[in-house]
């Protein structure tokens, strides 16, 4: 298995969290994982990617401990619900801020910038770019070390109909070229469109793991969405 999740948990002072939670994920799988807000979606999610650090449990990738933060940015991609990039900067400055953090050939700039077509916009300031561009920005830097996984927090949050679409062909291409990606969801459609596997959170803990078909068919999506 590519990602190992065991018993991984986090616990708020007085707020919901995540519990122990144990599942896997093999290469190229493209997991949709849904759930009520305070599901603990987010949470996983960040812990996955490393931005808060679990109370209990690990994760392998490929092998390499979570733990490991230099070897993680080059298995792992992140792409926050609210991006977070540097507004006042350019697109090409806040890419190359992060090529040279974690010391990746500034060339690899220029290929995000053809393969997410940004170049038009590499010398604009984030603040005026669309939150449908400002999502390819994101995406684009989080795959700037080729990582094989890519988790994403609901990724269309906010986007319109003809920027959701763009979203979804984006993401059904990153899949294609071999990428592992996971990403949290509240839309049925986008669930339906994207996935090959879905996990459902409910009050910390994993109460379905299974193919879109049995998910759709469960009490599970009854008791989410009917």
């Amino acid at each position: 298995m590519q990602l190992e999740v065991s018993e991984l948990a986090k616990v708020y002072a007085g707020k919901k969290g995540l519990f122990p939670t144990t599942f896997t994920v093999g290469k190229t799988e493209l997991l949709a994982i849904v759930g009520h807000n305070g599901a603990g979606k987010s949470t996983l999610l960040k812990l996955l990617a490393n931005w808060l650090l679990p109370d209990g449990g690990r994760v392998l990738v490929d092998g390499v401990n979570l733990k490991n933060r230099l070897a993680m940015v080059r298995k792992i991609g992140f792409v926050p619900e609210m991006p977070n990039l540097f507004e006042a900067f350019s697109v090409g400055y806040n890419l190359k801020l992060f090529a040279r953090l974690f010391q990746i050939p500034l060339s690899r700039v220029e290929e995000i910038l053809l393969e997410f077509k940004l170049t038009p916009f590499r010398r604009d300031p984030v603040r005026v770019l669309s939150k449908g561009l400002k999502q390819r920005v994101s995406i684009g830097r989080a795959l700037l070390a080729d990582p094989a996984i890519l988790l994403l927090d609901e990724p269309t949050a906010g986007l319109d109909f003809e920027m959701t679409k763009d979203m979804y062909r984006l993401l059904k291409n990153i899949h294609a070229l071999g990428k592992t990606v996971l990403f949290t969801s509240h839309r049925p459609e986008e669930i339906k469109t994207l996935a090959t596997r879905i996990l459902v959170l409910h009050q910390g803990g994993v109460v379905f793991d299974g193919s879109p078909q049995d998910y759709f068919q469960s009490k599970n999506y009854e008791e989410l969405y009917l």
